[in-house]
């Protein structure tokens, strides 16, 4: 597992030790990074809500985001994410927050230009998020939200004031790009 692109690139992350936590893999961020390529770039605000080693998050920083959130409710994953950020010497680009995803959505403090969400696949979460982060009002006008699932979990065109943008599956891997509705009609 590696940065991809800009000024951290070729850097190797830490992995972790067990089965647990699932990076997202190098041939899969490569996609979600070009598809949403025009979301990304200088000075942008980052969420990466379920963080687990912080691979987008730091992917972001390192194509020019000026601040990513990082989240997650396991102390293994916030401890590799950490340790990822101090490998990067990104710590000021960069809030860890501890806690489920309301936890950490209800702490973030900025609008936010892009969310990664990449939750364990089992847990069945991901339109609660979007819901949540609707209601919280948290994304940026021209914003994305970048949803990692099994490709058997179908997610609706429209949710929560979204829609889709883009839907691509690499293997059992589905990515879904939701943008708000406004920005499509």
């Amino acid at each position: 597992m590696r940065i991809i692109s800009g000024r951290l690139k070729g850097r190797r992350l830490y992995t972790p030790l067990n089965r647990q936590i699932r990076p997202t893999s190098d041939k899969v961020k490569e996609a979600i990074f070009s598809m949403i390529a025009g979301y990304i770039g200088e000075g942008i605000i980052a969420a990466d809500v379920f963080s687990g080693t912080g691979n987008l998050g730091l992917e972001a920083i390192s194509r020019g985001a000026e601040l990513v959130y990082f989240g997650d409710r396991s102390r293994e994953s916030l401890a590799l994410t950490r340790q990822n950020i101090s490998y990067c010497k990104v710590e000021e680009q960069s809030v860890v927050l501890p806690g489920d995803y309301k936890q950490v959505l209800d702490r973030i403090s900025n609008k936010i230009d892009v969310f990664f969400l990449d939750p364990p696949y089992q847990d069945g979460v991901l339109v609660d998020c979007m819901q949540t982060i609707f209601d919280l009002d948290l994304l940026e006008r021209d914003g994305v939200i970048v949803a990692e699932h099994d490709s058997k979990e179908k997610l609706p065109d429209s949710l929560a004031g979204f829609r889709i943008l883009k839907q691509k599956e690499y293997g059992n891997i589905a990515i879904t790009i939701y943008v708000a509705q406004e920005d499509i009609e």
